[in-house]
């Protein structure tokens, strides 16, 4: 049973990062909807793994992956992939600088927070190495988002 707590931040997390998708814009949201979808599929088969591996611990007794993990993923880190893309998309040095201080941000200044509050703490992973754990994929999803966009202009071609 979870605490009342992390119920509380679960839905938090989830609740305020898709609240901030309204201030997106559709064509947005449809033009990278695709790219932060994969990536959230993959992050989701990475936390499996690191679930297993117990790089991480949460404070609840029972370790539950779709109360634990899951609600991170589905929460912040599919808005958050939208948005870096939408803000970042096709300046690559701009992309991986913002990609760069989020994942920073969260890998030495969120878990600590989580620490304190009692939700997570890191187990066999150090911040650093947590930190290339999570910033690494933002490189595949910037290379998903260029085969989409290079397909779209290959078909678009091929419409006219």
């Amino acid at each position: 049973m979870a605490t009342k707590r992390h119920k509380i931040f679960n839905g938090l997390i989830i609740g305020l990062s898709w609240s901030t998708i309204l201030f997106l814009g559709k064509r947005s949201l449809k033009r990278y909807s695709a790219a932060s979808a994969f990536i959230v599929v993959f992050e989701i088969l990475n936390h499996v793994y690191g679930h297993k591996k117990k790089w991480w611990q949460f404070y609840e007794r029972r370790k539950f992956f779709m109360r634990d993990e899951l609600p991170f993923d589905i929460g912040p880190y599919m808005p958050m992939s939208l948005w870096i893309l939408n803000y970042s998309y096709g300046n690559f040095k701009k992309y991986v600088l913002v990609n760069a201080l989020a994942n920073g941000g969260f890998a030495f200044l969120g878990l600590p927070i989580l620490k304190k509050m009692k939700i997570v703490r890191l187990n066999r992973l150090n911040y650093l190495q947590f930190f290339i754990y999570i910033h690494y994929k933002a490189y595949l999803m910037y290379g998903i988002q260029y085969l989409i966009e290079k397909m779209k202009s290959h078909h678009g071609v091929l419409d006219k």
